[in-house]
């Protein structure tokens, strides 16, 4: 060994004591981090754990309020089994399936276009971009009661306009036929929800480098290849966020459809959410209202663990 210089210290590899420093702020931070979200994951789950372990509870018995001095008895899979060869909840399904997609589909496409419209530089902006928020702050009661007094033949203006311009759907009863009570629960629904998956998608695409459409347009793409090739690609986790919120609201919509037509014409317009009400406030079957409920949950446990994976996939693919 040289003169001047000193052996270096066993038994302590060179650079792993900076390494333990480093993993040990690591776990330290990760245990703050629990620290600060145990609060409210204890809220929430006193909030939400309650109403789902009585709904389960509930769906393995016959409790009906309508009989007095029944008593709770055990009854295993009769609701589910009633449930299922129920053609008011098959039928409730369908339409709420179709509901969910139909929806789904043409919100998103409004909400993008509005996106890209807000996304661009014109005078005036933020005070659009503030004025959009309007619909979606609206109660849905409030809204739902607007949009059903516009269309009303005899108090709203929507069939005096058309009237006198002599155009179609003048002096029409629209809350009174299934596919017109359809097309105003999807108009309504469609205000008030479309701002809300704009503004997301707006946040998305305000992220997106300005370099890389300078660079688009250096190599002559066009708006739609802009728009296919980077807005698309680049705007995917921001629209995978706005879906799955809307599919789920989309999914369990009640309020809008209870405003607006209240079920009717007949069954044409009850969803999955209208019928599972009905079984706990009209008929106070809450075994039965319980097994609907247990449903709702997993299918719509079923619908974001769906986009979860598609969006992950889509991540690794990229």
């Amino acid at each position: 060994m040289s003169a001047g210089t000193s052996p270096a210290p066993t038994g302590v590899p060179v650079g792993r004591a900076p390494a333990r420093r480093h993993d040990g702020r690591l776990r330290a931070e990760r245990r703050f981090g629990y620290l600060l979200v145990t609060p409210l994951v204890l809220l929430l789950l006193l909030v939400t754990a309650y109403p789902l372990v009585y709904n389960l509870w509930n769906s393995f018995h016959q409790v009906n309020l309508s009989i007095a001095g029944q008593g709770h008895p055990w009854v295993g899979l009769d609701n589910y089994s009633k449930m299922f060869g129920s053609s008011e909840w098959v039928g409730a399904l369908e339409r709420t399936a179709a509901f969910t997609a139909i929806s789904v589909f043409l919100e998103t496409i409004a909400a993008l276009g509005l996106a890209l419209m807000l996304h661009r530089r014109f005078r005036g902006r933020g005070i659009l971009r503030a004025a959009v928020l309007i619909p979606w702050a609206v109660p849905t009661v409030v809204s739902a009661t607007l949009w059903k007094t516009m269309f009303d033949p005899r108090s709203g203006f929507v069939d005096y306009i058309l009237g006198k311009l002599s155009l179609p759907g003048a002096h029409t009863t629209w809350l009174a036929g299934v596919w017109t009570s359809w097309a105003m629960i999807l108009v309504a629904d469609a205000w008030k929800n479309v701002p809300f998956m704009a503004i997301i998608m707006l946040a998305g695409l305000q992220v997106i480098p300005g370099e890389v459409y300078d660079a688009a347009r250096m190599d002559g793409a066009s708006w739609w290849q802009t728009f296919r090739r980077i807005t698309l690609p680049l705007l995917k986790p921001a629209l995978g966020v706005a879906l799955i919120f809307r599919t789920l609201q989309a999914f369990l919509v009640f309020d809008v459809i209870y405003i607006m037509t209240g079920g009717g014409p007949g069954v044409s317009t009850e969803t999955l959410s209208f019928i599972n009400w009905q079984a706990f406030l009209v008929t106070t079957d809450f075994g039965y209202g319980g097994a609907i409920s247990v449903m709702l949950v997993i299918i719509a446990l079923a619908i974001a663990f769906v986009y979860v994976r598609v969006m992950k996939l889509g991540q690794e693919t990229a």
